[in-house]
């Protein structure tokens, strides 16, 4: 049997199935799909596992109401599949303090994946109602779960972990695409790209020609490719002058971490961690301008500990200064009992003062708060950080003044996973520092997967970007998405590197999705246009 036999015959065999054949068929090829995701980067399983999409809404027409109850639950059974072996890792966080929030556990491991496929069960829905007979099905598919993604990201504050537009951020060079159109508009073509094979089982009756879709995906990716490459060499890595970063990664463990007797050892261990020579020529602190630490480094509130300030004073030659997150208490009259606190970043001088401070505006929930706080606590509920009453957000997003360096944009933790939203166009920063806590998510996929979003951030914005993390993976990467400098997950110890300079503002930083909805809006009036006239003829 020829090989177009064999894939036609694949192709058939899922559009005919129903039932649990049905279902299984969505689950396997959406867990598949999770290898294309860091730190796997298999994106070439797409080419196999995203034309099952396409034959699985083939075969939704044999339902009732147009096929689209079929088709949706077909896109749940397939996010459910790709979400479970994607975010497992979520699973970590409830292991910190087993006996309060084991129980726990499963629900969230099973329970965010099976809230989230009903977003690519949105999609499947949305592509079956706009449904061709043709090649241009692909482009309703494209369309339909670049919209469902993009709600993903938006609903309930968001959670746009692992869009598919990440599967083309892998070479480095596909992902300067990310510099034109964004996250959205990489999710398109990724749809786009690697379900296009699904049409090859059309065959070449009535003059079809089911090998032009395929064939212009690859003339795609090829140009994709070029264009990056071409971007890539026009743009080397230049480095501001007289900025010298050095990152402080502590591996700390997370019942120390949030252990107010332990603040004698995690003070120690942070200034003899930040003062140790990284090389025969090192001198330790005194080499770096500027010093950064992870986010919530404290178990305490570090400006209402003055021997802590003096520890970082003494640190501190004249001219560095330090980049920390902390736990900020809310400013309350003198012997108010604090019940609530923001999640923040600290700039500090070498004299112990602070310059500048940004609270989180984007809170983690369950992590953070709690939806219906008040509510939730009196059933007995608290967040993974246990703070009464859930941390507080901050007012608005804006740069912080770091002397003798450019304006920094601060973001922290899960921030940076946000397309769009890291600078305000009147008040563009020369970086972007991303202070986060991955070590509630042990030695997993999950810190690899939020490197991979975060430094699409840096080529979206044509902005370098520095992360400190506590446990890893902290880096300097460049604003086309080099990584400059790195210290793995799990490793303790500093990265000392230059600042990586920005670039002038990328098509995306001027433009946001405006493209991406352009792109998406044309593909919708191009399919339903095609539906017209097959009805017609």
């Amino acid at each position: 049997m020829k090989a177009s036999d064999k894939l036609r015959s694949a192709g058939l065999s899922i559009i005919l199935a129903w039932g649990w054949k049905r279902a299984l068929i969505a689950l396997v090829a959406g867990a598949l799909s999770a290898l294309a995701m860091a730190p796997f980067n298999a994106w070439p399983v797409l080419l196999l596992t995203f034309p099952v999409m396409v034959w699985l809404i083939d075969g939704a027409g044999a339902g009732r109401l147009h096929g689209v109850p079929a088709a949706a639950m077909a896109g749940w059974w397939f996010g459910l599949g790709y979400f479970v072996p994607g975010l497992y890792w979520i699973g970590y966080a409830f292991l910190v303090d087993a006996s309060t929030f084991a129980w726990l556990m499963p629900f969230a491991v099973l329970g965010l994946p099976a809230y989230l496929a009903l977003f690519t069960a949105f999609g499947f829905a949305l592509a079956r109602l706009i449904w061709t007979r043709d090649a241009s099905r692909v482009i309703a598919l494209a369309a339909s779960l670049t919209l469902s993604e993009w709600l993903r990201g938006h609903v309930l504050t968001g959670f746009p972990w692992n869009a598919f537009g990440y599967a083309l951020t892998e070479p480095l060079a596909l992902a300067q695409t990310a510099s034109l159109i964004g996250l959205w508009g990489l999710t398109f073509l990724s749809v786009a790209i690697f379900a296009s094979p699904a049409v090859l089982i059309d065959g070449s009756s009535r003059g079809r020609k089911p090998w032009i879709a395929p064939a212009m995906a690859l003339m795609l990716l090829v140009a994709m490719g070029v264009f990056g490459g071409v971007r890539l060499s026009r743009h080397p890595t230049t480095t501001v002058a007289g900025v010298k970063l050095r990152i402080m990664q502590p591996n700390l463990q997370q019942d120390v971490r949030f252990n107010y007797s332990a603040k004698a050892e995690v003070m120690q261990k942070y200034l003899t961690l930040s003062d140790r020579a990284s090389g025969p020529q090192s001198t330790g602190v005194r080499d770096a301008s500027i010093l950064i630490w992870p986010e919530s480094a404290f178990p305490f509130f570090l400006t209402r500990e003055a021997d802590a300030m003096a520890q970082i004073a003494d640190l501190l030659p004249k001219g560095t200064v330090l980049i920390t997150g902390s736990v900020r208490a809310p400013d309350v009259p003198p012997g108010t009992r604090i019940t609530r606190a923001y999640n923040s970043i600290y700039v500090i001088d070498h004299d112990g003062s602070v310059l500048s401070v940004y609270d989180k505006l984007h809170l983690v929930p369950f992590g953070e708060y709690l939806p219906f706080q008040d509510w939730m606590e009196k059933l007995g509920f608290v967040q993974l950080t246990k703070v009464q009453g859930g941390f507080i957000p901050g007012v608005r997003r804006r740069t912080m003044a770091v002397p003798n360096a450019p304006r920094a944009l601060p973001l922290i933790c899960y921030e940076a996973i946000f397309p769009g939203i890291v600078a305000a166009n009147d008040d563009r920063p020369g970086w972007i520092v991303n202070l986060t806590n991955d070590g509630w998510f042990g030695i997993s996929t999950g810190p690899y997967q939020h490197l991979q979003q975060a430094r699409l951030r840096a080529i979206e914005e044509g902005l370098p970007l520095v992360r400190a993390a506590n446990t890893g993976v902290s880096a300097v990467i460049d604003p086309l998405g080099r990584v400059v400098a790195q210290l793995g997950l799990g490793v303790e110890g500093v990265l000392d590197s230059s600042l990586p300079s920005a670039i002038p503002p990328t098509v995306y930083a001027r433009n946001g999705d405006i493209p991406t909805a352009i792109i998406v809006a044309a593909a919708v009036l191009f399919v339903l246009r095609r539906r017209v006239a097959k009805r017609r003829s």
